[in-house]
């Protein structure tokens, strides 16, 4: 009774938005076109653009995140030296000799020689007893790996996209303690605010900890509030040429004479910031680049309402799915993080930790029954992050008391009107129901819910 009562809703809601706005075609089950552009929904909202948390709000509730989440890394208090035992502790937490069976790209069954090589790589032995703590800065979008390698691997033969090595991407303008190198010295273990692991050297840049700082902290500064912003094209300084800034990045704007040419270019028709750039000997340096007039940035972090949220995650729509930001782009919670970083709110990088952090307003569901689920589903309001094991979907509103997400996810599960489980490859970020989506033939995905994360007064 209950698979066929989550069917039905699809179908119904595709009805009712057909004879209030005539035939539209279906990208998927339950959603139309027209609900495919940020208006719909905001038009939906009677306060949509009410202020939701302010600037000293935002700043109070990072300063509590900062202080509650312990996956977070408050890398400006680290000690002026390093103990072995710590830096140990950081890279053995985020370099664990792999235990289950892994494939190369190939679909080539993984050995343990070249497991022995990976680990080898790390070269713990070579960890100083004590170490000054030494700081740099991104000065490119980079990965972050499990591992110092470029190799990818996959949990199945036949499985391309989920490379198990990837963990996440820094960007320019990010600080980072630099606390080992790897075996061969073209890998950095290092630590920022969200995450520890290993980022290619040539993208970072080592420098004075003061100075680090207080680049972050410059004004006047611009906001990156597209999905991806780059400086102009610049042969005369190829460092700070097509320099991507993923939505939320904050780069001070430089000090220039409005009529002096910068790199051969008039600078009026652009904003000229100030970037970081690594040096001949590695060491940090800075120059201006230009951003053309033409991108989307802001003079300030965005104002926090529910019709802004909307804006920010539509322009992730249709993006490709990439693990660890892999593909040039983001996952679940790499999305949420970046939609809520334009607006200066910082939140945990994966899920694991965002679904339980205890720097949110949490609703745990854990122990609740469906049609409580299905009460409390419906009060969630735009903006909400709701958890299922491994994932993060954000809340966009309710159509005729259908809740809707938008969400980076690899796909969906629906039952069909014969009762059998659809799975629909989507591969990106989309729109969907959230109701009539199914975990499997017999469990619907709201019963798998295991917490909503709120970022409210």
């Amino acid at each position: 009774m209950l698979i066929a009562a989550l069917a039905t809703p699809v179908l119904a809601q595709a009805q009712v938005l057909a004879q209030a706005q005539g035939p539209e075609r279906e990208v998927v089950p339950g959603v139309v076109e027209a609900q495919l552009a940020p208006k719909y929904w905001i038009e939906r909202l009677r306060d949509a653009d009410r202020v939701i948390l302010d600037a000293e709000a935002i700043a109070a509730h990072n300063a509590q995140m900062q202080r509650l989440e312990p996956s977070l890394h408050d890398i400006e208090q680290l000690p002026v030296t390093l103990e072995a035992g710590q830096v140990r502790a950081w890279i053995e937490q985020a370099s664990p000799r792999p235990t289950r069976t892994l494939y190369d790209g190939s679909g080539k069954e993984g050995s343990a020689r070249a497991i022995d090589r990976l680990v080898d790589a790390l070269d713990l032995k070579d960890i100083p007893q004590t170490q000054v703590t030494r700081y740099g800065m991104v000065v490119r979008r980079a990965d972050l790996r499990t591992f110092p390698t470029h190799l990818h691997v996959f949990s199945s033969p036949d499985d391309r996209d989920i490379d198990r090595f990837q963990e996440s991407a820094l960007f320019p303008g990010t600080p980072v303690a630099v606390v080992h190198e790897s075996r061969d010295r073209r890998w950095l273990f290092v630590l920022s605010q969200t995450y520890a692991a290993w980022i290619e050297a040539d993208k970072v840049a080592f420098g004075d900890k003061a100075e680090i700082f207080a680049y972050t902290r410059r004004i006047p500064f611009l906001v990156a509030t597209g999905a991806k912003v780059e400086t102009v094209y610049t042969p005369e300084r190829p460092a700070v040429s097509n320099v991507q800034l993923d939505m939320g990045v904050r780069v001070p704007l430089a000090q220039w004479q409005p009529d002096e040419p910068l790199n051969g270019q008039h600078p009026g028709f652009g904003h000229v910031v100030e970037l970081p750039v690594r040096g001949t000997d590695g060491v940090l340096e800075f120059a201006p680049a230009l951003i053309p007039r033409s991108a989307d940035v802001s003079p300030d972090y965005l104002p926090l309402t529910k019709a802004n949220l909307i804006r920010q995650a539509f322009k992730f729509l249709g993006e490709r799915y990439g693990w660890g930001h892999r593909y040039n782009a983001r996952d679940c919670s790499g999305f949420v993080s970046e939609i809520y970083r334009s607006f200066g709110v910082l939140l945990p990088r994966n899920t694991s930790a965002q679904s339980v952090s205890p720097g949110l307003d949490r609703l745990p569901f854990e122990g609740l029954g469906h049609d409580r689920r299905l009460q409390l589903l419906g009060e969630a309001e735009v903006g909400d992050l709701v958890f299922i094991p491994g994932h993060v979907m954000m809340v966009l509103g309710r159509v005729g008391g259908e809740t809707y997400v938008i969400h980076d996810t690899s796909g969906m599960s629906l039952l069909g009107d014969d009762g059998d489980l659809r799975r629909y490859r989507l591969n990106g970020v989309v729109v969907t129901p959230l109701l009539p989506m199914m975990s499997n033939a017999t469990t619907a995905t709201v019963d798998r819910i295991t917490s909503i994360q709120r970022i409210r007064p």
